[in-house]
């Protein structure tokens, strides 16, 4: 049986959030951003933390939240700072975001 996962995105203040929910299930996953200046004329959002309950593990979901991170990255125009281990981890594993990598 496949997961219905839903991500949304959520601005707090100067960074935001990705917040991925899965259908039947009351936890949720996130990938915290926060705000890291800038880098020539492109906008840096640093890729703080990506949390996914035990209970939601195991369904693609960080790899989905991270997917989201790069897919707006795309269309709006900001680069992505990994601090996050995961997300780093995701990044070396798609050499076609390096131009997306701050």
């Amino acid at each position: 049986m496949s997961d219905t996962i839903s991500i949304t995105h959520h601005v707090q203040g100067q960074g935001g959030s990705y917040v991925a929910t899965v259908a039947g299930a009351p936890q949720e996953g996130y990938l915290k951003w926060e705000p890291g200046g800038s880098k020539g004329a492109k906008e840096v959002r640093i890729a703080a933390h990506t949390v996914v309950p035990k209970e939601i593990g195991g369904r693609g979901v960080a790899a989905q939240l991270v997917d989201r991170l790069v897919e707006d990255a795309r269309r709006i125009g900001f680069l992505v700072r990994p601090d996050c281990s995961y997300v780093a981890a995701k990044f070396e594993e798609n050499p076609d975001w390096a131009e997306l990598r701050a």
